[in-house]
């Protein structure tokens, strides 16, 4: 991770962390970038960038911002105004655009934003492109044989301009609706769109494909996003789900490009049960190519249990969806995602879909003419005890060997009833002990004596 950005993006207190003027020199320096680049290759037209955002009020800040920087730099931008990441990255690969960018901060609070940029495969951008970015918003770039403090402003007819795209994310409406196999007649779907990017599009989704659909917590005032509602408060969804007697539940994080999901009976049906439950209906259709599903290492014991007995095979990677995608995209998947509820479908999107995701239960429940209670069911989710741990230096603490013996102390005694996982945190000052068994006595009793010998050796501060 860089100076300004990490996995997801630029990230930080909307004014504070984050400024109109870091989103407008980015700005500056995309449209300049990527006209270089077309004009290298013999193109004098002006380069596309696409815009979309989210609900909260510092969105339309760094929207201008962006703005001004592009067509000051020669670029036009396209705006498709308040809409999802992953319809972004739909409408940037398919319409060939030079870039996207996103500006939401996900499930954050309000008073956050954040800047995603992605390629024009509509992937996250790659970090050599990134640190160009935090070079010349240090002023000190240094790039095609020269250096620049600042980039050369266009003039005359080279001034960019800003196009209205709403029609991109219609379209990008419109394909979702075309994913959805089979009529969601006489289903009863509860939505909760936490007050965030999805507002204006699940429902008319659900809605074209048949279903019976309500929806809670879509009506954004540029201050409520993501506030006690969405994946990251799914309770109200929960009560919502049973009490009006709904036969299934999704919710959404701001930018939805993550969904969980509530059953009918109001039970929590989180990314590892979904990875579960697809990946199971895939193999079923000798859909699954390579017969591997992609988790992180957050994910739960119990998913690595249950597909054992299918007979698929699973990778590893770190925490965060980019990773999940980079294998995937290496080792040709179908099928990846994490805990939270990125999941990513690589044959229709090359990032984390929440709405697409949803559409892709609906059909296993169809396919499978089953509850989503009874396609969750098979998977045992083991307890988890996760302590966090700030210490003086992560390396050292990491890397101690009287802390790496209990470790794997620890791993031999839980065998293959269990598993710890001890990782550096990549955005704080923190150790993270994981432990998952079959009861939460052994993962308090070893998580604990993990943490204790870090303390005893010296490493934590308070």
């Amino acid at each position: 991770m860089g100076k300004y950005f990490g996995t997801d993006g630029f990230r930080g207190e909307a004014g504070v962390v984050l400024t109109a003027d870091h989103a407008y020199k980015i700005g500056r320096f995309l449209g300049w970038y990527y006209g270089e680049l077309r004009r290298m290759k013999g193109d004098d037209e002006p380069p596309r960038i696409v815009i979309g955002k989210d609900t909260r009020r510092s969105s339309y800040m760094f929207e201008y911002s962006l703005v001004g920087g592009l067509v000051a730099s020669g670029a036009d931008a396209y705006l498709l105004h308040v809409t999802t990441t992953p319809s972004v990255s739909w409408v940037t690969r398919t319409d060939e655009f030079d870039c996207g960018v996103m500006i939401s901060a996900s499930h954050n609070p309000y008073y956050d934003n954040g800047i995603k940029l992605l390629n024009s495969r509509g992937e996250k951008m790659d970090e050599k492109t990134i640190e160009l970015i935090e070079e010349y918003l240090d002023g000190n770039l240094e790039i095609f044989g020269h250096k620049y403090s600042s980039v050369p402003f266009a003039k005359k007819t080279h001034i960019g301009k800003t196009v209205d795209y709403v029609a991109g994310r219609n379209r990008y409406v419109g394909y979702l609706i075309s994913l959805g196999l089979y009529s969601f007649r006489g289903i009863k779907v509860a939505l909760d769109c936490a007050n965030g990017a999805s507002w204006s599009i699940a429902k008319a989704v659900f809605e074209a494909l048949g279903a019976e659909t309500r929806v809670i917590n879509a009506s954004p005032d540029g201050f409520n996003i993501n506030e006690n509602a969405g994946s990251t408060h799914i309770e109200g969804l929960q009560k919502y789900v049973v009490e009006n007697g709904m036969n299934v539940g999704f919710a959404y994080d701001g930018d939805a490009d993550r969904c969980l999901c509530v059953d009918e009976n109001g039970n929590v049906v989180n990314g590892d049960h979904i990875l579960y439950i697809y990946g199971r209906y895939m193999k079923k259709r000798d859909k699954l190519l390579n017969n591997t599903v992609v988790t992180t290492v957050m994910s739960n014991f119990g998913l690595y249990k249950a597909f054992d007995e299918l007979g698929i095979n699973y990778a590893k990677t770190k925490v965060g969806d980019k990773y999940v995608y980079e294998y995937m995209t290496e080792h040709d998947c179908r099928l990846g995602g994490e805990q939270s509820g990125h999941i990513i479908f690589s044959k229709y999107a090359t990032t984390g879909d929440g709405i697409l995701t949803s559409l892709k239960i609906m059909e296993a429940m169809i396919a499978n003419k089953a509850k989503l209670s009874e396609l969750a069911a098979p998977l045992k989710i083991y307890p988890q005890m996760l302590i966090n741990v700030r210490v003086a230096s992560k390396p050292e603490a990491q890397n101690d060997p009287i802390v790496k013996a209990k470790v794997e102390e620890v791993a031999e005694k839980l065998g293959n009833t269990g598993r710890i996982l001890v990782r550096e945190s990549g955005t704080e000052p923190v150790i993270r002990v994981m432990v998952e068994a079959e009861d939460e006595a052994i993962c308090k009793e070893y998580c604990m004596a993990v943490v204790n010998t870090i303390k005893a050796r010296g490493h934590a501060v308070s």
